[in-house]
C-alpha cells in the first residue's frame, strides 16, 4: 500500500484506540518511557529526570502506564519502602515507534515552524 492511499478506517475499532493513542501520545507519558528505556527507577529518579512534571503528574502517569501494561511497579519491603518502576515487555516495544516519531520531529521542524509563522501572520491579517 503506498502512503498516498487512502487508509481504510474501521470507526468501530476507533473507539478502542482512541485512548491508548491518548495515552503513548501524551507528552509526559512520552517522556516517562523514555527515561525508563534506561531501566528501572526509583519515583524520586524519575522526577528529577523529567523535566517540568509535577509529582501529581508523574503519580497519575505511571498509574495510567501501569494500568494500560507498559509499566510494572515493583515494591521491596523495606522501611521505607522501595518502588521501583520498568518498563514491561509491552512498554519496551514502544520505545522504536517513540523514538521515530521523534526523529520525524527534528527532521521537519523548520517546515513546521515556517506553517506556524505563515498561519499567524495569515491569521493576523483578519
Amino acid at each position: 500500500m503506498a502512503v498516498t492511499d487512502p487508509v481504510e478506517v474501521d470507526h468501530r475499532s476507533c473507539r478502542r484506540v482512541a485512548p491508548i493513542l491518548a495515552r503513548v501520545g501524551d507528552k509526559w507519558s512520552i517522556l516517562t518511557i523514555m527515561t525508563l528505556a534506561g531501566g528501572s527507577k526509583r519515583f524520586s529518579e524519575l522526577r528529577r529526570a523529567i523535566d517540568g512534571i509535577s509529582q501529581r503528574m508523574l503519580t497519575l502517569t505511571l498509574r495510567g502506564l501501569e494500568r494500560d501494561g507498559f509499566v510494572a511497579r515493583t515494591v521491596t519491603p523495606s522501611i521505607p519502602p522501595r518502588v521501583d518502576y520498568e518498563l514491561t515487555a509491552l512498554g519496551r516495544s514502544l520505545r522504536e515507534p517513540v523514538v521515530a516519531l521523534g526523529q520525524w520531529v527534528q527532521e521537519h521542524l523548520d517546515k513546521i515552524d515556517d506553517a506556524r509563522a505563515a498561519f499567524d501572520r495569515a491569521n493576523a491579517e483578519d
